[in-house]
């Protein structure tokens, strides 16, 4: 029924759509030979976005039947993968049920094991780019263009905030199609939070402008729908105005990268902080490694692994100022200066 290929070396997977092109193929073999696993591989698997159902549960049967073959780290086929093959796991953790979706596959024994890893990764990036009690005083709010995987671990991340100053006043959540809506909305109205949401069902980036001219100072706004990544083009377009002393997150770290670009140009007319997914990339692929290779990364190991990985890649953010609000808030993303476009 399905087509193994016995691994002859312990083998991981990235489970993508343009994974060659990802730093994470030059860094990779690095990382191992820090955590003292140079034998282990990372191998490409491409996949369309929303591809047939028979191409994801390919790619969890390989991992599930071969012995050497040890796992998966899963971006942009995270939902659509669970979707397909939620039967073939002995294992989904809190997180991937809720969210509906897995980011890591693993084994535990002959168990094969989903969890969603965005929550943690996601909330990690955040804290390091905004710092604590960032909400409190600034009454911000946060615009999440994209209502897939990313924006559902986001959501999480700040609705399970304990301190009220750690969680916005309200969030906007714009997506091009009702269903990935829907879904979230469900989601959020099973929580318990007085954060307001506000969900849009828009494809047009001029209107996703307007939305943007709207929120108040201080305000997040997020770029998750994957444009300028693995979709072409940008969910705002150059003309629109990002919000006074705001902070612009593009989740990706390569690409086309518009969005990102858009936001650089009002850096300094706006007072704009601007970060794109290096860091993002950092926590996500070192909280999959660890799940996998049933290990901690953390401290000093994640900051060596950081350090190496930001050493073999080029600059995408160079010379970047930081507003002093947040200088202090925004240290730790020091190790992610060398970046990819």
């Amino acid at each position: 029924m399905y087509n193994i290929e016995t691994q002859s070396q312990p083998t991981m997977y990235f489970i993508g759509v343009s994974t060659s092109q990802s730093s994470i193929m030059r860094v990779f073999p690095l990382w191992m030979k820090e955590l003292g696993r140079p034998e282990i591989r990372l191998q490409g698997a491409d996949l369309k976005l929303h591809d047939e159902p028979g191409r994801y549960r390919q790619a969890v049967a390989q991992i599930k039947y071969d012995p050497l073959s040890l796992g998966a780290l899963v971006t942009s086929h995270k939902i659509s993968l669970l979707e397909a093959a939620r039967d073939m796991f002995d294992y989904l953790d809190p997180h991937a049920t809720m969210c509906g979706e897995v980011s890591s596959v693993s084994k535990s024994g002959a168990a094969l094991e989903g969890h969603a890893m965005d929550p943690i990764s996601a909330g990690l990036s955040l804290d390091s780019l905004l710092g604590a009690g960032y909400f409190g005083p600034n009454r911000a709010d946060v615009l999440c263009l994209g209502a897939g995987g990313a924006a559902t671990a986001i959501v999480l991340h700040f609705v399970h905030k304990p301190d009220a100053a750690d969680r916005p006043r309200r969030m906007v959540i714009v997506n091009r199609s009702a269903g990935r809506l829907e879904t979230l909305q469900k989601m959020v109205g099973a929580l318990k939070t007085d954060i307001e949401f506000d969900y849009r069902l828009n494809a047009r980036p001029e209107v996703n402008d307007g939305l943007m001219a709207a929120l108040p100072p201080g305000s997040l706004v997020i770029n998750g729908t994957g444009m300028g990544k693995d979709l072409p083009g940008s969910p705002v377009t150059g003309a629109g105005w990002f919000p006074l002393n705001g902070v612009a997150w593009e989740l990706n770290y390569r690409g086309e990268l518009a969005f990102l670009r858009y936001a650089l140009d009002q850096h300094e007319s706006r007072g704009l902080v601007v970060e794109d997914g290096w860091l993002y990339f950092l926590h996500g692929w070192t909280q999959v490694i660890a799940q996998v290779l049933k290990t901690r990364i953390e401290g000093p190991l994640f900051d060596r692994l950081a350090s190496i990985a930001s050493a073999i890649c080029s600059p995408a953010l160079p010379g970047r100022a930081v507003p002093e609000r947040l200088r202090e808030a925004s240290r730790p993303l020091k190790l992610g200066n060398a970046r990819l476009r």
